[in-house]
């Protein structure tokens, strides 16, 4: 079996690691190529989805005082077909359009985030950061003096976009509360 030297760029490599070691103790017969957990939403799932979320966003997102001006929530598989459309399980502090996402998660498939900007509702965004499983970036057509910036995290399943106010200290909040949702996602394989 001819494996790739690495996962591809802004992919959970654990999991993916996971996957293949339990496909390779199965022999060759049953090894099933790695896929994204997302069509994999159980009722369980679910649930602990919504409780996680709505003990995470009250706290982190808002207006007054909290580290996240909108925060979002999307379902995603890197491996399926492209006319599907990634769907918005979550949505605090603003308004989404699944149509209008889908520019977002093709932007995310192409893998060129050093050299293309990207669109969250009416902003354009430029990457001013690349980690191994989340970017940051900032608003190129702001009307706040501060500025605005965008944190993108992916777990196994989701992508986690979290829109903050501010500079580098706000952008720093940003990094720490979206990567606690991150964390608790990534726990159960979500």
């Amino acid at each position: 079996m001819a494996m790739a030297s690495s996962p591809p760029r802004f992919v959970d490599s654990k999991i993916l690691r996971i996957h293949l070691n339990v496909s390779s103790l199965m022999g060759p017969a049953h090894i099933n190529m790695p896929q994204a957990h997302n069509s994999w939403v159980y009722p369980m799932d679910w649930s602990f989805i919504t409780k996680t979320w709505d003990k995470w966003a009250p706290s982190n997102v808002g207006s007054s005082g909290q580290p996240l001006r909108a925060a979002l929530l999307l379902n995603y598989d890197p491996t399926g077909p492209s006319r599907l459309l990634s769907t918005i399980l979550k949505c605090e502090g603003m308004k989404a359009d699944p149509v209008q996402l889908r520019q977002f998660v093709d932007f995310v498939n192409r893998g060129k985030l050093q050299m293309e900007t990207f669109f969250i509702g009416p902003n354009q965004y430029m990457i001013t950061s690349i980690h191994e499983n989340w970017f940051s970036a900032r608003c190129m057509d702001t009307l706040a003096p501060v500025g605005e910036g965008a944190i993108v995290m992916q777990t196994a399943a989701f992508i986690l976009v979290a829109l903050y106010v501010g500079s580098v200290g706000a952008g720093s909040r940003a990094v720490v509360v979206a990567d606690q949702l991150a964390v608790q996602l990534s726990c159960r394989n979500l």
